[in-house]
């Protein structure tokens, strides 16, 4: 049936968005992270139709996840707020700056290294995760309950123009920010809080590279025959993995992804 609409399956695709899926399950993190590089690497795309693609794959991945906290109440929709008010705009200004220059050799260049920068940002959060909530207490001194508010927008702004160029820093390099501006906050409200933020940004962001014509929309079907059901299953699975080696092993693959595409720049 699926050849007479002409549609045909690739299978591959379908595994690659399983052990995506797999691990975001598993980990919480990554998908992006190691999306955007795969279908650079595997599926041959160009890095600015793989960003594309990433970002819908992102947000129609978490848009279940971040219904399931709305309805535990896990969502801070104050900090939620003041993060889109500076990534929103900064995504839209982002994309219209995108449209302006077009993808010249120059822009692809930038393209690598946001998206090489971004990984490696990605690593370094996964990886020191447990250290975070002490560097949050120790930065509260600066960052008083006064200053909080216009910090997070400018977080925001950060994550906006980070995740509008490389598809990434929406899940770990968002949670990181908010754990140290809020460092207080309880764990399953900040993680409520990132994915309820990272929705609306990836599909502004998805907006925008769709405008531009960088998204391969029966690939993105394709990985989400995949990755929906391997999300759940990791979700079932993580507990039966230690949390160290999860992160060591996630940790190395984006260290290994940032490298592979920074020395293509």
């Amino acid at each position: 049936m699926l050849d007479t609409l002409g549609f045909t399956i690739d299978w591959l695709a379908v595994a690659a968005g399983f052990g995506i899926g797999l691990i975001v399950g598993l980990t919480g993190v990554g998908g992006g992270s190691l999306m955007t590089p795969l279908l650079i690497s595997v599926f041959n795309l160009e890095k600015a139709i793989a960003i594309g693609t990433d970002l819908w794959f992102a947000c129609l991945t978490k848009v279940s996840g971040s219904v399931a906290h709305h309805r535990h109440g896990h969502v801070d929709y104050k900090i939620t707020g003041l993060l889109l008010a500076g990534s929103i705009p900064a995504s839209i200004a982002t994309v219209a700056y995108m449209h302006m220059v077009g993808l010249t050799k120059k822009a692809d260049s930038a393209l690598t290294f946001a998206l090489g920068l971004a990984l490696v940002l990605t690593a370094i959060t996964v990886m020191m995760r447990p250290v975070w909530f002490r560097v949050g207490l120790w930065l509260e001194r600066w960052i008083t309950p006064a200053r909080q508010p216009w910090l997070t927008v400018l977080c925001g702004l950060v994550l906006g123009v980070l995740v509008s160029l490389s598809s990434i820093g929406a899940g770990a390099v968002g949670a990181t920010l908010i754990l140290l501006m809020y460092p207080r906050m309880e764990m399953r409200r900040l993680v409520g809080t990132d994915i309820a933020h990272a929705v609306p940004l990836t599909l502004v962001a998805g907006i925008g590279h769709a405008t531009l014509g960088n998204v391969h929309w029966i690939l993105l079907i394709e990985l989400l025959m995949g990755s929906l059901p391997a999300i759940w299953l990791g979700a079932h699975l993580t507990k039966m993995l230690p949390d160290k080696y999860t992160r060591l092993a996630l940790c190395a693959s984006l260290l290994f992804a940032a490298k592979k595409i920074l020395l293509t720049a």
